[in-house]
């Protein structure tokens, strides 16, 4: 654990990527396969169910620790995040004990609180806060909060990995897709020069485009570029091998069972495909995205719903054919085979992705502006020579969406973030004007400022603060920012009866007073 915890402190204090890889390579150089598997399991994203609330945990924390109930409350609002609220409070009890590996922790204290009931989980809990000192108590706790993040992606952890075993990276990433568990067994097989171990249901590495921000003529010749549709549903791998199907999310979550009439439409297809696709809410024509959250993450299906929210997949790319790893075969040649599988497969849970006609990049451009009509988010770009890579690649596949909606909108809430935030006030409520002349929330939003635009909304936060309602400020509406999303839909839920995807801030208004920000009526015109 002290491994692990002085990793964590090195990964949190340099925001270089080769200094990441550095430190990640040098501890997994070194660790034992058993802490090696749950140091790949955390810091690739992957959490264990979390046994106990935040309340609970605040509250046992502050008993222990002997503050009062408002004390505790100013802190973890100054703090801003519980791990490291209850780990200051706490006194720091000196050496650690004897056992101090990561899968020990993990194993022997983090795992068993599931099955505990809250005396026992409160015992054990103490008992740990007791032992640990300061720096691996505040990563313990981050564990199990479900809290630990620190700004490592999974990508990152394969690179590590492959730069201290004899296999290249597309190896290990192929390795970690799946259904697996951290065990020292999986750890080495991570690091096995033998390449030949996928098993019967492994997906392949997804490989993703990049966003174009240019102009699309500077790519080339347009006949070199198929242009399909930007598909707005759920990233998949469907899967047919020895009689069986297997669904993988782009999560790494295995999701066959959610989506049957696309995997009673695989059962035709022949042993050894792989298809690459969207998963979509159809019904003669794709849905709106709305529909099919509603399918997601439901594992016992109605046969109502089955019914109201019919899904497909639709296959754009084709990576196994009869049992071989086409991936390093030209996308021209890809398609065509693909063509023909789902051809062959006749069902109308299995679509082929339309190509997007145009003999010039104006003609796309055309078509780009139109796809809010088609219930997409643009075209996507593809060389016809181009073979299918690993992981987020310049040069060869581009995603050129549609420009986003913008609204000038008020701040009127804010609240401090989290981790290297954890001081400043960077989580951001905006509202608009309502019918009646007055402010009604409208989004959140948390990005987009520069460092230095922080700093002065954070101060303006702190002189402007009208009134509490725990971690969050009402301040008084002064500052317009100019509102970025790429979609919206009425919603019962909110305030302002919409709900918007992917908010973020574009830039600060400082040139527009209030009176001048848009109104819901603005708003309710953008809905089609």
């Amino acid at each position: 654990m002290r491994q692990f915890a002085e990793l964590y402190t090195a990964l949190d204090a340099t925001t270089k990527t080769n200094e990441k890889i550095r430190h990640l390579a040098g501890y997994f150089r070194q660790a034992d396969p058993a802490d090696g598997a749950w140091a790949v399991y955390f810091l690739s994203g992957r959490r264990p169910r979390r046994a106990m609330s935040s309340r609970q945990l605040a509250e046992w924390a502050r008993q222990l620790a002997g503050v009062p109930e408002w004390l505790f409350g100013e802190c973890y609002d100054a703090v801003g995040d519980l791990a490291e609220t209850i780990t200051l409070l706490l006194p720091d009890p000196g050496d650690p004990p004897a056992a101090e590996s990561l899968h020990w922790w993990v194993e022997e204290t983090i795992l068993p609180l599931q099955t505990m009931d809250e005396d026992q989980q409160r015992a054990l809990i103490t008992d740990v806060w007791n032992q640990l000192p300061t720096r691996q108590r505040f990563v313990w706790n981050k564990l199990i909060t479900g809290g630990f993040r620190v700004g490592v992606s999974q990508k990152l952890v394969m690179r590590a990995l492959a730069a201290i075993s004899a296999v290249d990276r597309a190896t290990v990433a192929h390795r970690m897709m799946g259904d697996w568990q951290p065990t020292p067994a999986f750890f080495s097989g991570l690091l096995a020069e033998e390449t030949g171990d996928a098993d019967l249901s492994r997906p392949y590495p997804f490989y993703l485009a990049y966003p174009l921000e240019d102009d699309p003529a500077a790519l080339g010749p347009r006949e070199n570029w198929q242009a399909e549709w930007k598909w707005d549903g759920i990233r998949a791998q469907v899967i047919r091998r020895q009689g069986q199907t297997f669904i993988w999310s782009r999560g790494e979550e295995l999701v066959t069972d959610r989506y049957p009439e696309v995997t009673a439409a695989a059962a035709h297809l022949p042993d050894g495909t792989a298809i690459d696709g969207e998963l979509l809410a159809w019904d003669a024509e794709v849905l709106h995205f709305s529909l099919l959250q509603k399918r997601i993450g439901r594992k016992n299906l109605t046969n109502k719903l089955l019914a109201e929210i019919p899904v497909a997949l639709m296959a754009y790319d084709l990576i196994e054919h009869a049992g071989r790893d086409i991936r390093g075969e030209p996308l021209a040649a890809r398609r065509a085979w693909l063509a023909e599988t789902v051809a062959a497969a006749g069902s109308d849970r299995l679509l082929l992705s339309p190509l997007v006609g145009g003999s010039t990049w104006a003609d796309l451009e055309a078509a780009r502006q139109n796809s809010r009509a088609h219930n997409v988010e643009g075209i996507m770009l593809k060389r016809l020579e181009s073979v299918y890579k690993v992981g987020r690649k310049r040069g060869d596949w581009w995603k050129w969406k549609v420009d986003p909606y913008t609204v000038d909108a008020v701040l009127i809430y804010a609240q401090r973030g989290s981790g290297r935030r954890a001081g400043l006030y960077t989580d951001y409520t905006f509202a608009v004007w309502d019918d009646d002349g007055e402010l009604v929330t409208f989004a959140k939003a948390y990005s987009g400022l520069t460092d230095a635009e922080i700093r002065e909304v954070d101060a303006f936060v702190r002189r402007s603060t009208q009134d509490r309602f725990g971690p969050v400020r009402a301040v008084t509406p002064e500052l317009v920012f100019e509102i970025a999303f790429e979609d919206l839909r009425p919603s019962n839920r909110h305030k302002s009866g919409i709900a918007v995807r992917f908010p973020r801030i574009v830039r600060w208004r400082r040139d527009k007073p209030i009176e001048e920000a848009d109104s819901l009526a603005t708003i309710r015109a953008l809905l089609r």
